[in-house]
């Protein structure tokens, strides 16, 4: 699936950033590039696209008074050397705002949050039975796998992605652990730290500030110590 972009700047050496940056994407297909506001609003008005990539600063119709007088379903992220403007531009429902100098990983965050928002990532589902429930996760664009809950042991934040380790293997996916942990069963499943969701039932065993998993040790993060001593020590007396 492909994505039409276009880019509205005023200054040709920020377009050509832009666009050297589209072209590192497979996604994306950048349709046309614009120096000015009016031509770009004429466009829009007459084309669909899904993503724009907008300056502020720009003579006789900025950035901001585009975004907010053209209905165009595509979505808009703002490019400005100016951090004053991003709260204007959420208000007018940017989809984000990157401030230049632009580096490539920023892009490259921004487009892929997109593609997940356009393709409607599935969440998380739980399936299966009650003795042996499962999850469906998105490993790949296309392929979905059936992971049994009883079969994971551990799962670890890689910023924008997760990696879940299980019984034989490991699958990374494009997930924040925060919003992962909250679809597994809290009886289940318990934080110890900014970086590690784990099994509970995995839990060998529990000393200071840290627990040890199938030999491994992780270390519990001073906020999450009451709460996993606490949980770890009413199952047990249950």
């Amino acid at each position: 699936m492909s994505f039409k972009v276009i880019i509205i700047d005023d200054e040709p050496l920020a377009i050509n950033i832009l666009k050297n940056y589209a072209e590192q994407i497979k996604e994306l297909e950048l349709v046309q590039t614009f120096t000015n506001a009016i031509d770009a609003s004429t466009f829009l008005q007459r084309n669909e696209v899904d993503i724009v990539f907008l300056d502020i600063n720009m003579p006789i119709m900025n950035g901001l008074d585009l975004l907010g007088s053209v209905n165009s379903k595509a979505m808009v992220v703002m490019t400005t050397a100016h951090e004053d403007y991003a709260l204007k531009s959420f208000e007018l429902e940017a989809i984000d705002y990157l401030v230049k100098p632009i580096p490539f990983h920023r892009f490259l965050k921004t487009v892929n949050r997109i593609i997940n928002l356009k393709e409607g990532t599935p969440k998380t589902e739980l399936t299966g039975t009650n003795d042996n429930p499962s999850i469906f996760v998105k490993v790949d664009k296309k392929k979905l796998q059936k992971i049994y809950l009883d079969d994971i042991i551990i799962i670890e934040s890689l910023k924008d992605y997760i990696r879940i380790k299980t019984k034989a293997n490991k699958y990374i996916i494009h997930k924040t652990l925060s919003s992962f942990t909250e679809e597994l069963p809290a009886d289940k499943f318990i934080r110890i730290h900014r970086s590690y969701t784990v099994a509970i039932n995995k839990i060998d065993a529990i000393e200071g500030n840290s627990l040890e998993v199938q030999g491994i040790r992780y270390t519990i993060g001073r906020s999450y110590l009451n709460e996993v001593k606490s949980k770890i020590l009413h199952d047990d007396m249950e």
